[in-house]
């Protein structure tokens, strides 16, 4: 299992977690969010847009699975510009 905290510093606006979860979703490792104690299964739009995620936020983003070093590396890079 990995771990990362990320400082999220985009818009993060509809569009932008629609991008998220298509990325998200391109890996087999479960993926998850947590923001302020809310955990997320981060493949889930409803759920990543229910985080309520906005640029400044610090924000933990947890991988397991085979690709998960991977998965981490994109994700951030979606919410680190």
């Amino acid at each position: 299992m990995i771990e990362k905290d990320i400082k999220v510093s985009v818009n993060f606006d509809t569009r932008q977690a629609a991008f998220f979860v298509q990325t998200a979703n391109r890996f087999e490792s479960k993926l998850e969010l947590i923001l302020e104690g809310k955990r997320i299964n981060a493949k889930s739009i409803m759920g990543t847009i229910s985080l309520g995620i906005t640029e400044g936020c610090d924000l933990k983003i947890l991988a397991e699975g085979k690709d998960e070093e991977k998965a981490v590396a994109d994700l951030s890079a979606v919410l680190v510009k």
